[in-house]
């Protein structure tokens, strides 16, 4: 994967090899992407120009031993995390994740776990993640160069796998480059966030979060809540419960998702980490400061279930309920 091969993020390419260019590469970079925003393969990029033997101006040559090895997820010194299921270490779960890469580089978290075969379960980056981690680090590069560490979905972590990494982002070891993959900023843990270069992504050709046809279902559905119109609340439930398919119903809550982490930042006061749409902004005037986490909590509850094959119509009523509790 060459930065030629992407689409979008000029400025961010730019970015990325001038860091390499200069020799002042942040020993952590922590890219903020829509789900399936193209980070995943952004980061393979960086890889590749910072590994390759024969680099060009500006990216890699796509052909000496490095990029190659990089490019089919076989680098030696590459090491990937990603959520996994029971405790199982994503060393175990490459050749799927290597086809995944192969077939979708911009994969989007379900399809991750589909191709783990681990759709429903409870997907966390335990602490056998992190010792493992560790252990690999303590050995010298086997290629003599680069090391790098890829982290999928870092606000998947738990508390004790993330304290066990802390110092290690902090302080790597000479040569070794960590890169972190969010998509939910606001639950990654602050000192593992406060470390790292934090770099916006957006896919290619657009300057929003992701698509649903029917945006005034969120809107009808925010002033219902804000008006604490619980009965108007449950009339947009019924329509969201009466969408085409369970895929447009979980759109449906990858859309109001970003929604609700805009609110936060602009409850925060955050700026830089992803734009904050005007109405994200009306909102976050409106309800409380806990709101946001918990409705994540709520959509991430709710799109887990429609996976699950529950009830729409029972799903979307307690959805709503549950909003209007915690607004």
């Amino acid at each position: 994967m060459t930065f030629a091969q992407l689409q979008g993020n000029e400025d961010v390419k730019q970015a990325l090899t001038g860091m390499v260019d200069s020799g002042r590469i942040p020993h952590a970079i922590l890219f903020h992407e829509d789900d399936g925003g193209g980070a995943f393969p952004l980061a393979l990029a960086f890889l590749q120009y910072l590994f390759c033997q024969d680099r060009r101006p500006g990216d890699a040559c796509d052909a000496c031993p490095s990029c190659g090895k990089i490019a089919k997820l076989i680098h030696p010194d590459v090491h990937f995390v990603f959520p996994t299921a029971a405790g199982v270490l994503s060393e175990q779960y490459m050749d799927p994740f290597r086809k995944l890469v192969a077939d979708r580089p911009s994969f989007r978290e379900m399809e991750l776990a589909e191709a783990l075969g681990i759709e429903g379960k409870n997907a966390v980056i335990a602490v056998a993640e992190s010792r493992r981690l560790l252990e690999k680090l303590s050995l010298s590069a086997l290629e003599g160069g680069w090391r790098a560490v890829v982290i999928y979905l870092p606000e998947r972590l738990n508390a004790e796998a993330a304290n066990r990494l802390l110092k290690m982002i902090e302080e790597p070891p000479a040569q070794t480059q960590f890169l972190l993959i969010a998509h939910q900023m606001e639950r990654v843990l602050t000192t593992i966030s406060s470390r790292c270069q934090r770099i916006r992504v957006r896919p290619a050709g657009a300057s929003a979060g992701p698509d649903f046809a029917d945006a005034d279902l969120l809107d009808e559905l925010m002033a219902a809540l804000l008006s604490r119109r619980l009965g108007d609340a449950l009339e947009v439930s019924e329509k969201l419960a009466a969408l085409p398919s369970r895929e447009v119903a979980k759109s449906f809550c990858t859309f109001a998702s970003d929604r609700f982490r805009q609110i936060f930042l602009a409850q925060q006061g955050v700026e830089g980490v992803g734009e904050i749409s005007p109405q994200a902004r009306q909102w976050a005037a409106k309800c409380r400061k806990t709101f946001p986490r918990q409705a994540l909590e709520v959509m991430n509850r709710t799109q887990t279930l429609i996976g699950r094959n529950v009830n729409l119509k029972i799903l979307f009523a307690d959805m709503a309920d549950r909003l209007y509790i915690q607004i």
